[in-house]
């Protein structure tokens, strides 16, 4: 049966050991001594499953969001900035410092 990271992520040590036993792979070998976090690697390399794809992409995507938003609050900045507005000049540097934080958070 084929299994996806997320499936065998979300299933337990004894369902993840039983599903190792019925596999022959020299990734397997010692099944019952790894723990879970050992074991769903060594069950993904054994079937050939990619788990780094999973994590990296939606990080990936979360960042070149929130810079999309950065550019579009500058574009903002400088109208107001053109239109002399100080109360929304305020809370656009306030929405782009907030961003930032959050994007060095990460």
């Amino acid at each position: 049966m084929a299994y996806s990271y997320e499936e065998l992520k979300g299933k337990t040590v004894a369902e993840l050991r039983e599903i190792a036993a019925t596999s022959q792979h020299e990734a397997l070998q010692g099944y019952t001594q790894l723990n879970k976090e050992h074991l769903l690697v060594a069950l993904c390399k054994a079937f050939n499953i990619d788990t780094r794809a999973h994590h990296a992409k939606t990080a990936a995507d979360k960042k070149i969001a929130l810079k999309t938003r950065i550019k579009d609050l500058k574009k903002q900045r400088n109208e107001a900035l053109a239109k002399k507005d100080r109360k929304m000049l305020k809370r656009i540097r306030r929405k782009i410092h907030g961003i930032k934080h959050e994007l060095r958070a990460d």
